[in-house]
């Protein structure tokens, strides 16, 4: 058993709790209580307020994981104080008063982003062609299919959830950059990571190297929580 027992991973958008199907059970072997949060990705409180729950319910200190627009999530809602470690995967890091949105208009560029498209209520979606060439373009093709079946729409309005104070400013933070990421481009991924002066690491995967690359996942989260 490591130092800290609790992991709680949460999910990005375009996904849900099963996007770190292949890490659970990698963690459970190695000793930890793991919690995947089920967003509704209806608005940024809401998100926060989720993760607030799945906190609260953890007994002892906790590694808070978040996946791409889960940074922002896991920034707000990581100021709980069993919070110790925190852990981004190919994720947005925002500041305080800023937003995952606020930082995506920064980018020099993000492909995926011609490939979002809106519903009558604002929620986004992901196009075969996002999925297939640029959110999982390391997945199979059975794999890609069913993300793109089973995504997570997101309310537009959730990606400008801003923090009113950043958790990673007073705690020990790792950032895990995919080198093949065509959501959030690895040279943003680097100045996001640089800025909370994070332990940085590498993997050659694309925005999703939970799947692709799920041992690195689970040997970077246990680094996180020793």
């Amino acid at each position: 058993m490591t130092a800290i027992s609790n992991v709680i991973l949460v999910h990005g958008a375009w996904a849900d709790g099963s996007s770190w199907a292949k890490v659970i059970p990698l963690l459970s072997a190695k000793g930890f209580n793991v919690t995947a949060v089920q967003l509704p990705l209806s608005s940024f409180e809401a998100d926060v307020a989720t993760v607030r729950r799945a906190i609260a319910l953890a007994e002892g200190e906790i590694v808070l994981v978040g996946h791409s627009y889960a940074g922002a999530v896991i920034g707000e809602a990581g100021n709980d104080a069993k919070v110790v470690r925190m852990v981004y995967v190919d994720a947005f890091a925002p500041d305080t008063g800023e937003s995952a949105g606020s930082l995506m208009a920064q980018f020099e560029a993000a492909p995926i982003g011609a490939e979002l498209r809106p519903d009558a209520e604002g929620f986004l979606s992901l196009t075969r062609t996002g999925v297939f060439e640029l959110f999982a373009q390391d997945l199979d093709d059975a794999e890609k299919a069913v993300i793109h079946a089973t995504q997570g729409p997101v309310n537009g309005a959730a990606l400008g959830g801003t923090l009113t104070a950043a958790a990673w400013r007073t705690r020990p933070t790792f950032y895990l950059i995919g080198d093949d990421d065509h959501a959030i481009p690895a040279v943003e991924q680097a100045r996001m990571a640089a800025r909370m002066n994070a332990t940085v690491a590498h993997v050659a995967a694309s925005h999703v190297p939970m799947l692709s690359q799920p041992g690195v996942v689970a040997d970077f989260i246990t680094t996180a929580a020793a």
